[in-house]
C-alpha cells in the first residue's frame, strides 16, 4: 500500500483538509509545470503548431489510461461538467413520453441540463430521492433507481458515488438494467474518477464527464470526457478549427471541412490546447495513474476506518462501506449535535470539511494524517459532551 504523500504537496501545516471533493490541493510538479507554462508566452515563437496537437493528445492518453478507455481519441477535453453533459443533452436521442431517470439531490449541473432538456421535449425527468432511513439506505437506494428504469426510459444520469455523502451507486445493476430497455448510461466521475477506480469496460457507459479540479487533481475550468459509440455521429454544441478534419494543416485551413475529427474530439472544447491548463492537468493525471486509484482507496480506508467507529459510537451515522466511497463520505449527526455549532467549532480549529444537505462530507487523500483525522474526531467528541 502507498505511504502517505504530504510531501509532494504545499498544504499548511496549521490546517486540517479534508476536503479534496470540494477542491484539491496542487501538487508541487503540477504548480511548476503551470509556472513554466506562463512564462513560456513571453516568447511565442516557442510555441509551434505540432503543440496544438500534442499536448491535447497527452491528457487524454493519460485520462484514456485512468478510466481504461478503448483510446485517447474516444475522450474529449471538456473544462466543465455542464459542458460536457450540453454535449449529450443535445445529442440524446428522446422525446415526448420518454424518460429520464436521475439520482436526486445530485451537483446542480447533473440536474439543470435534464431539467431543461425534458422541459424543451415534453421528456417525464424522473427523480428517484434517497429513502428516509437509516439502515441500508444505501442499499435501498439503488433498488429504487432499477425500479425507476422502465421501457419509455432513454437515459440514466447519475454519479458513480453521490456528490454530498459518498452513496456508492451499482453501476453494473445499471447497466445491465439499461441494456434491457435499450436506455443509456451518462456518468458524472467529478466526485470519483482520480480517487475510485473506474472501468469504461467493466462498467460499459455512454458517457462519462469529470470536472479536472478535484480528485483529478488538476487546475479549475479543467476537464476530460469520454463519449461512446452512441455518440460518434453526434453534433458538438460548438464548432471550433481543432475539431474538424485536418485541422493539423494550417496552411490549408481556409479549405473548409465538413467533416470531424474521428473520435470523440468532436464534442472539445475550442482552444483545448490551452498551454497552461492542459500540461498541468496531463501531469496531475499522470500522478495518479503512478499512484493507482484502488491504492488511493486503500490508504483512505486505513487511515479512516478507526475514527469511522469511533464516530459511530458517538451516535454518527456513516453509510455501509459497501454502498459508499472510501475517499468521500457524508457523517449525519444525532439529535443532540447541532450542525451549526459544529461547523463553528471547526472554523476555530481551521477543519475544513463541507456541509452538503443533511451531511457533513468528509473527504481525505494521500495527503492526510492520522493527525487530520484526531482533530476531527476530537470536534465531535467535545460535542458530544457539551
Amino acid at each position: 500500500m502507498l505511504n502517505n504523500q504530504r510531501h509532494l504537496f504545499n498544504l499548511p501545516d496549521d490546517i486540517t483538509y479534508l476536503n479534496c471533493s470540494y477542491m484539491s490541493p496542487m501538487l508541487k510538479s503540477v504548480a511548476e509545470i503551470g509556472t513554466h507554462a506562463i512564462y513560456a508566452k513571453e516568447d511565442p515563437s516557442s510555441i509551434k503548431p505540432e503543440d496544438f496537437f500534442n499536448g491535447t493528445k497527452a491528457l487524454r492518453t493519460e485520462f484514456a489510461k485512468l478510466i481504461s478507455a478503448p483510446s485517447e481519441r474516444s475522450c474529449a477535453i471538456t473544462p466543465s461538467v455542464s459542458y460536457a453533459l450540453a454535449n449529450v443533452a443535445k445529442n440524446l436521442k428522446a422525446g415526448k413520453g420518454d424518460n429520464i431517470v436521475i439520482a436526486d439531490e445530485q451537483f446542480p449541473s447533473n440536474f439543470y441540463a435534464w431539467d431543461v432538456l425534458s422541459k424543451d421535449r415534453g421528456i417525464e425527468l424522473k427523480v428517484i430521492s434517497a429513502p428516509d432511513i437509516i439502515e441500508g439506505r444505501g442499499k435501498r437506494w439503488n433498488e429504487m433507481i432499477l425500479e425507476a428504469i422502465d421501457s419509455n426510459t432513454k437515459m440514466i444520469a447519475t454519479g458513480h458515488v453521490h456528490w454530498a455523502d459518498g452513496t456508492k451507486f451499482d453501476l453494473k445493476a445499471i447497466r445491465k438494467r439499461a441494456d434491457e430497455i435499450g436506455a443509456i448510461l451518462v456518468i458524472d466521475g467529478t466526485q470519483s474518477i482520480g480517487a475510485l477506480p473506474f472501468s469504461v469496460e467493466e462498467f460499459r457507459p455512454d458517457a462519462v464527464v469529470a470536472a479536472g479540479y478535484k480528485w483529478m487533481m488538476g487546475p479549475y475550468a479543467s476537464g476530460v470526457s469520454y463519449f461512446g459509440e452512441y455518440f460518434q455521429d453526434g453534433n458538438p454544441v460548438e464548432n471550433n478549427w481543432m475539431n474538424r478534419l485536418n485541422s493539423d494543416d494550417f496552411a490549408n485551413l481556409v479549405n473548409y471541412q465538413e467533416q470531424y475529427q474521428s473520435g470523440s474530439i468532436r464534442y472539445e472544447v475550442g482552444e483545448s490546447a490551452n498551454f497552461i491548463l492542459t500540461p498541468m492537468l496531463t501531469r496531475a493525471i499522470a500522478q495518479i495513474n503512478e499512484w493507482g486509484q484502488q491504492n488511493i482507496q486503500d490508504y483512505c480506508k486505513e487511515l479512516t476506518t478507526p475514527y469511522i467507529k469511533e464516530l459511530i459510537e458517538l451516535g454518527v451515522r456513516v453509510e455501509s462501506d459497501e454502498y459508499r466511497g472510501q475517499h468521500l463520505f457524508g457523517l449525519r449527526l444525532p439529535e443532540h449535535m447541532a450542525m451549526e455549532d459544529l461547523k463553528n467549532r471547526f472554523a476555530e480549529r481551521k477543519v475544513f470539511v463541507s456541509v452538503r444537505g443533511n451531511s457533513i462530507r468528509i473527504s481525505p487523500h494521500l495527503y492526510n494524517l492520522e493527525r487530520d483525522m484526531d482533530v476531527l474526531l476530537d470536534g465531535f467528541k467535545i460535542m458530544s459532551h457539551a
